[in-house]
């Protein structure tokens, strides 16, 4: 694997974790939005991956293990899209909130503070980790380079 694939892999894994990130800040952002596009609930987005190229992870991962001839090396990681996820809105008794329904209760959100922050905690522990490969991948080839000299 040369410098180039190296740092274009961590690289693919900086954007996708930002995005990630973006992604868990507008959820939390949007927490408490009781009507959204629709009339509805803001609903929790999650993003999608899947490696980068073609094959599975599994292919590409028994490929770089084994390094067979026309194995494709791995090539990072790429966002599918971002889908909402399914879980049900909560119910909330507020009979004063004037989203209220006849019972009294507000459709809040599907998203729980706890867990986006443990995601965003996830995400940012990932992106710094692409940081140090991105790093040590170049720290490597400039040692590699000094002793050519």
């Amino acid at each position: 694997m040369g410098l180039f694939e190296a740092i274009g892999i961590a690289g693919s894994g900086l954007s996708a974790e930002r995005i990630r990130m973006d992604v868990t800040a507008e959820n939390l952002a949007n927490a408490d939005t009781t009507r959204g596009a629709g009339g509805q609930p803001y609903q929790r987005q999650e993003v999608e991956l899947r490696p980068a190229g073609e094959g599975s992870f599994s292919g590409a991962l028994s490929g770089a293990i084994q390094q067979t001839e026309g194995s494709r090396l791995p090539a990072g990681v790429e966002v599918t899209g971002i889908v909402s996820d399914a879980t049900p809105d909560q119910q909330v008794y507020d009979p004063g909130n004037p989203e209220a329904d006849a019972q009294g209760y507000v459709k809040m959100p599907n998203i729980s503070t706890v867990t986006e922050m443990t995601d965003l905690i996830s995400e940012s522990q990932s992106y710094q980790s692409d940081v140090t490969a991105m790093q040590t991948a170049k720290s490597m080839f400039t040692t590699t380079l000094g002793l050519l000299k």
